[in-house]
């Protein structure tokens, strides 16, 4: 094992960004904020994917196949970054259950297509349902400016490589999801 060698760099002054006052100090507070807030943004799904033997991962998966009907495997696990043997096992118990169904590419047989079935929709919107309601809380908390200030900061949490990616997987995801006039 090798060794690892730190050293504390100087005293700086505290500011409102560093309470700590030096450059490398941990910022604790919101480090143990987004753990908790993760917990209790999850704790809602959780309990309701509990009754059916469904995890997170079950979640996760669903979510993203409900918001992009038609997604390729290849591309779930992309954005999952999970291995294909865990993919494996939530999308045949979502696909045995009706939650979710395969179809092959129209162009190419050797994809795989995944669509939300009704069943598995009704799941996903219950589930988005629990999370928007405790978003909206605290939104509402913070004022009128809250949401696009905590959008900016969460793509600001993104890896740079990948935050266009992300957003046109977004705005992708919402224009499906418009009603057709």
């Amino acid at each position: 094992m090798a060794d690892l060698n730190y050293t504390t760099p100087p005293n700086r002054p505290a500011t409102a960004e560093n309470p700590a006052g030096r450059p490398d100090d941990p910022i604790w507070d919101l480090i143990e904020l987004l753990f908790f807030a993760y917990r209790d943004f999850v704790s809602d799904p959780d309990d309701a994917l509990a009754k059916f033997a469904f995890g997170r991962a079950h979640h996760r998966v669903l979510h993203f196949v409900n918001r992009n009907p038609g997604m390729k495997v290849a591309d779930l696990l992309v954005i999952l970054k999970i291995t294909k043997q865990s993919l494996g096992r939530v999308l045949k118990q979502l696909v045995d259950q009706g939650y979710i169904v395969q179809k092959e590419g129209a162009n190419d047989r050797r994809q795989r297509l995944l669509y939300a079935t009704p069943k598995g929709e009704a799941l996903a919107m219950k589930l988005a349902g629990l999370q928007t309601a405790r978003i909206s809380r605290a939104l509402s908390e913070l004022g009128p400016a809250a949401h696009e200030q905590a959008r900016r900061f969460l793509i600001a949490m993104i890896d740079t490589d990948g935050r266009d990616g992300v957003l046109q997987s977004i705005a992708r995801a919402d224009q499906a999801r418009k009603p057709k006039p």
